[in-house]
């Protein structure tokens, strides 16, 4: 956690929802240059901030976001904004792009296996053009099926 507010505070937070690590009393250029190295050693970088000081690392950040109750300039900088002042939505978010990415892959194995099998056939005149059309729509309909998975069981 890297926040601008004093050592002490921050310890409390810090040790209340169980961050090992963290700096206080750090600057927008702090902020700015720690996420950037960060970056630099290939790390993806989700900022989360409310407060002016917290405009550039949002912007410099892979993905930010900014609860409703931040700072204007915190809320423009952000790439999401979210509602009330709790992280319960940061979670949220971060659980369904795990989903969302896990779903694009196994969407691009469906594409891949019916791209392997359908079309060399097709292509081969193994299959009609009337089976080939329904192979296709069958794949599209398998892709938006899975798709779909995404908003069962929550975030």
């Amino acid at each position: 956690m890297l926040s601008g507010d004093r050592a002490a505070t921050v310890a409390a937070l810090a040790a209340e929802v169980g961050i090992a690590e963290w700096t206080a009393e750090v600057g927008p250029d702090g902020k700015t240059r720690y996420l950037e190295s960060l970056k630099v050693a290939g790390r993806r970088v989700l900022m989360v901030g409310d407060g002016l000081n917290d405009a550039p690392a949002l912007s410099a950040a892979n993905v930010s976001m900014s609860p409703v109750t931040a700072a204007e300039i915190s809320q423009n900088a952000a790439d999401a904004v979210f509602q009330g002042d709790r992280l319960m939505p940061v979670f949220d978010t971060i659980s369904v792009a795990r989903r969302a990415t896990r779903l694009v892959r196994q969407n691009f194995v469906l594409s891949l296996i019916y791209n392997g099998l359908a079309v060399p056939l097709a292509a081969a005149g193994l299959l009609t053009p009337l089976i080939a059309a329904l192979a296709m729509s069958t794949s599209s309909v398998l892709v938006i099926g899975n798709a779909f998975r995404l908003d069962r069981g929550g975030p």
